[in-house]
């Protein structure tokens, strides 16, 4: 048995390792998926600036946060049974004219939203009852938040579509509260409790300035996670992406992160060590991606980071994934040297 397989089985079997993970997009579920089956004490923190696709539509019929990344992130920590779960996903074909391309879930979640004043917090929490979630799924913010960016040449635009599709290069993003922009976004205190009582906070998988970025831009939040005690865990992607992250190397994913709250803040990056073979990729299907993200071990030791790289890849639909296993089994390895050093310093 290995020391990591090991370091592992005595957390499942002692306390619970409390972890809380930030982001949005596909890449989320899976680590949230591998997590539960780890026991540990999850609560995701979810983007709601999400303005494309089915959540887009939704957000600007009613007025409500986008809810596509929550339901995805419901459906990861759900003990419903898989009938259930796949009418919850299931999107209606594009020639059912009134609701072409909306989600089930999308719509329950809208519709529970409204029920509760607009208010998504609570309406989340009592889905979260209905579903039998395992964990904490928390909105980011109560309101619908809109991402704005400033390029590198002097333009700026607002919204994630129009930003990712823009065909520029992005210098800063930032968040405005999308029905009172004059007011600060703020995440509410259940968000910040999470991500102070935490042994690990994770950032990502995702895109970095669409799904990870949006929630650390909400000052209390982003504040919170420079507080932490926690030990700050930052999953690199594996591919670069188009219209963010051109010829990115992972040294320079947490230059950006450091650059928008300010400082060195990352403990710990876990970077994919396994090449994606050549002529693999379907860039038909997967048209956001454009090649394997660089590693630049040096330059992340000079911003304080401590990398452990592993053959953390899943290749499969013609992708290039995480393996959502190995990944957790990481992160809860960390969580339990966290929580031993807590325990140290008490």
């Amino acid at each position: 048995m290995s020391i990591n397989m090991a370091k592992t089985i005595k957390v499942i079997k002692g306390r619970r390792p409390k972890i809380t993970v930030i982001g949005g997009g596909t890449g989320l579920p899976v680590v949230l998926n591998s997590l539960r089956d780890l026991n540990a004490d999850i609560t995701a923190v979810v983007t709601v600036a999400d303005d494309g696709g089915s959540s887009g539509a939704i957000r600007n019929y009613i007025n409500v946060v986008p809810p596509g990344d929550i339901r995805n992130v419901l459906v990861s920590l759900s003990n419903l049974d898989k009938l259930s779960l796949d009418v919850f996903q299931y999107r209606f074909a594009s020639d059912d004219s009134f609701l072409a391309g909306h989600a089930i879930g999308n719509l329950v979640i809208a519709a529970l939203s409204e029920m509760y004043g607009n208010n998504i917090f609570d309406a989340v929490q009592e889905l979260s009852r209905m579903m039998e979630v395992e964990g904490h799924v928390f909105p980011a913010s109560n309101e619908p938040l809109t991402l704005n960016a400033e390029f590198t040449d002097g333009t700026t635009l607002a919204g994630e579509h129009e930003i990712t599709y823009a065909g520029k290069t992005i210098q800063r993003v930032w968040v405005t509260d999308t029905n009172n922009p004059e007011e600060q976004p703020e995440a509410v205190l259940p968000v910040l409790a999470a991500i102070m009582q935490a042994d690990v906070i994770v950032l990502g998988p995702g895109s970095l300035f669409t799904s990870i970025l949006p929630n650390l831009m909400i000052s209390n939040l982003g504040e919170a996670v420079k507080q932490t005690q926690a030990e700050v865990v930052y999953i690199c992607n594996i591919m670069t992406q188009k219209g963010e992250t051109v010829n990115f190397t992972d040294a320079d994913h947490v230059k950006v992160l450091n650059q928008h709250l300010g400082g060195h803040f990352i403990d710990t990056v876990l970077v994919n060590s396994t090449p994606v073979p050549p002529n693999y990729m379907d860039y038909v299907r997967y048209n956001e991606y454009l090649k394997q993200v660089g590693s630049d071990f040096t330059e992340l030791r000079k911003m304080g980071c401590r990398v452990i790289t592993d053959d953390f890849l899943s290749l499969h639909d013609g992708g290039a994934f995480h393996d959502g296993n190995k990944v957790a089994r990481e992160i809860v390895n960390l969580a339990f040297q966290a929580g031993n050093r807590k325990n140290e310093e008490r």
